[in-house]
């Protein structure tokens, strides 16, 4: 099971959540809003300023990752890691991590001229809601 802690405001972020979902056949992620209670309540050593910058994730062993770590374990864990995979290769994550800092940075602008909607107005119980 591959934990991931992402946040439901961002329409990016909650596109990619669904996308990876539904290739989640064998059940092997459990999503959580940063903004949510069960964050809040069962995970207290996740702060919630730090993964607001960086996405947050435990791997089936309980370790803690972040960023394309993250990405990788997940694509990997619903059997589509190979889609992913040369992000963590030398030379390319470096590259990699420093253009996924840059976008989570930046995620709200770049959901607004994707989407043209910077931020959902809904919780992860509702996220349905933010799909475009």
């Amino acid at each position: 099971m591959i934990t991931i802690f992402y946040d439901a405001q961002c329409p990016l972020c909650s596109a990619e959540m669904r996308h990876l979902k539904k290739h989640d056949h064998n059940g092997r992620l459990h999503l959580i809003d940063i903004h949510s209670s069960e964050m809040r309540e069962q995970f207290p050593e996740i702060s919630l300023t730090e993964a607001r910058l960086v996405l947050h994730g435990y791997d089936d062993q309980g370790y803690l990752m972040r960023g394309l770590d993250v990405t990788v374990a997940a694509w990997s864990a619903v059997g589509k890691g190979y889609r992913v995979a040369f992000l963590r290769w030398p030379g390319v994550r470096c590259v990699a991590d420093l253009g996924y800092q840059w976008f989570a940075n930046n995620r709200f602008r770049i959901s607004g001229l994707l989407t043209g909607k910077q931020r959902c107005e809904c919780s992860s119980s509702a996220q349905d809601n933010c799909e475009r």
